[in-house]
């Protein structure tokens, strides 16, 4: 993991410890970028056309990563725009749980459109408020982010498995943004039946491409509504028989963008997903001991079993400190959020402690 920080020069004047509000642009992607605008600068529309042709192989590549059939995946801008095109082919008679203050993203497109809506806490008892909702039996759709954006607790994965299998009719709906990329990851053995994500934070691919994988068993319950010359590849004769994620794909897609979720989930593939996930998990546990020693985090994430590399730790005003020491983060709910990813070191843990222990005893 140490040769791969070379490839992201940001990490040369700070300690980076925001990637869940961007991943890093690596210079190999940069290079690959600059090639493609070059060869579009040079090939016009013929290149263009190429790359329309490509999408294809693009989704087998995001498949194969995610063990999700190419067909049964869906590029999309980002994660918002998808989901509420996916939304507004959803009947409104669902009921739907949520968890408090997930990302405005995962609740807001429910709660503007009308569903009747329970929700649960993201605290140690999140799985089991959950089950004892979803026991009652009016739930009929349970939508979460895998991680929660401000202060990084993670569902159990198990759990939402077993879940699906003790209530087979719910609907669950993932937004994975500040999940995918930082570990392996079946979708077709997830309890998961429609994963969505942006793919710009942990998977390091850029801003403007996503994708949505979907599992053929509820495909049904839809009456997706999002069309356009698009959903045919420019073949109108396809008006009439497009498939599910076309409809999620009603414009066109941007060869540039996608190219580079291509070309990030290859870069993944190669590190090796295993090998992202046993640095994170070794980040995590340095991290939760570190800040749990000085009385920097809720109970809510340090009496969960597991965690992912997000934390928000107490003390809004430190956020200037950790600026001036060039340590790169965000103010989230009150507090700061530290995230880690794979070219994070277990040192650099260790300065953002030493300068906050620092400041508390010159306080």
């Amino acid at each position: 993991m140490q040769n791969l920080r070379k490839k992201f020069p940001v990490l040369n004047h700070c300690v980076y410890a925001n990637t869940a509000s961007a991943g890093l642009l690596s210079e190999d992607l940069m290079e690959w970028r600059q090639g493609h605008d070059l060869d579009f600068l040079i090939g016009g529309s013929e290149m263009k056309n190429k790359g329309f042709a490509h999408m294809p192989e693009i989704k087998k590549v995001v498949g194969k990563f995610f063990n999700c059939k190419a067909e049964n995946v869906a590029l999309v801008p980002n994660f918002t725009l998808g989901f509420n095109l996916l939304l507004e082919g959803l009947p409104k008679d669902k009921k739907v749980l949520l968890v408090n203050k997930d990302y405005p993203s995962v609740n807001w497109p429910f709660e503007t459109r009308g569903f009747e809506l329970d929700h649960v806490d993201a605290d140690e008892h999140m799985e089991e408020s959950i089950h004892a909702k979803v026991k009652k039996g009016d739930i009929d759709i349970l939508a979460l982010s895998l991680v929660q954006w401000v202060d990084g607790v993670r569902i159990d994965f198990d759990f939402l498995k077993d879940l699906k299998k003790e209530f087979p009719d719910l609907m669950i709906l993932a937004d994975g943004t500040q999940y995918c990329g930082t570990e392996p990851f079946d979708f077709e053995a997830s309890g998961i039946d429609i994963l969505g994500a942006s793919a710009y934070k942990w998977m390091l691919a850029g801003y403007g491409n996503g994708f949505f994988l979907v599992k053929d068993s509820v495909m049904g319950q839809f009456e997706l509504r999002g069309i356009g010359n698009g959903s045919v590849n420019n073949d109108a004769s396809k008006r009439n028989s497009i498939t599910f994620c076309k409809f999620l794909e009603p414009g066109h897609l941007d060869s540039l963008n996608f190219g580079s979720l291509e070309f990030a989930v290859k870069f993944l593939d190669e590190i090796g997903p295993e090998n992202v996930q046993a640095q994170l998990q070794k980040l995590s546990k340095k991290a939760m001991a570190a800040f749990t020693e000085l009385d920097l985090l809720e109970p809510s994430v340090t009496k969960r079993k597991q965690h992912s590399t997000i934390f928000n730790i107490k003390g809004d005003k430190l956020f200037n400190k950790l600026t001036e020491e060039n340590v790169v983060a965000s103010p989230r709910g009150g507090g700061i959020r530290l995230s880690f990813h794979f070219y994070n070191t277990e040192e650099e843990i260790d300065v953002i402690a030493t300068l906050i222990k620092r400041w508390r005893s010159n306080s």
